[in-house]
């Protein structure tokens, strides 16, 4: 069973990411049973059919935005958001807008191209699991989730910068 990093701890994965190959449209491939992760396009062209579910998540591509969803944000227990690659941001962006624009408070996924190095800044932005990319050590990318002890920029996880924390002495 693959696994994942989820509130800074490796856990087994039991969800399930549905890819669309060439053959399926997002109005006609079939959603299989179980914990399924669907594309936010299937599920804003099958929503009828698939709002009865309760074990269903949406992800996100990185060229889609948070308000694309809207309201029916609340609905799932896992939204994910893919990185196709290392050095496309867009992902964090929607995840501080899943988070902070709409109140977001399941279980936020970054997938794709997830390595140890993101970790902390995904974090800061709202992510909570993590399915770092198969080629990599995921015990030796959940300690980067401490790579640093202190956070100079208001996110998600710091309401306040570092400045406003800290007492100043003199003058």
């Amino acid at each position: 069973m693959a696994q994942i990093i989820k509130d800074r701890a490796v856990v087994n994965d039991d969800w399930t990411l549905l890819q669309l190959s060439e053959d399926d449209t997002p109005d006609t491939v079939q959603v299989p049973d179980g914990k399924v992760i669907v594309p936010l396009k299937v599920w804003l062209l099958q929503k009828n059919s698939l709002s009865e579910r309760d074990e269903l998540g949406v992800w996100f591509s990185s060229d889609e935005q948070a308000k694309e969803l809207g309201n029916d944000v609340h609905r799932f227990p896992v939204i994910a958001i893919d990185f196709p690659k290392f050095a496309d941001g867009r992902g964090y962006s929607i995840a501080y807008n899943l988070r902070t624009r709409f109140g977001f408070t399941g279980e936020l996924r970054a997938v794709g191209d997830v390595l140890r190095d993101q970790l902390f800044y995904m974090q800061r932005v709202g992510f909570n699991a993590f399915a770092v990319r198969a080629d990599k050590n995921i015990h030796d990318a959940v300690k980067s989730l401490s790579d640093f002890s202190e956070k100079y920029q208001a996110s998600v996880d710091e309401k306040q910068p570092l400045f406003r924390r800290t007492e100043r002495f003199g003058a």
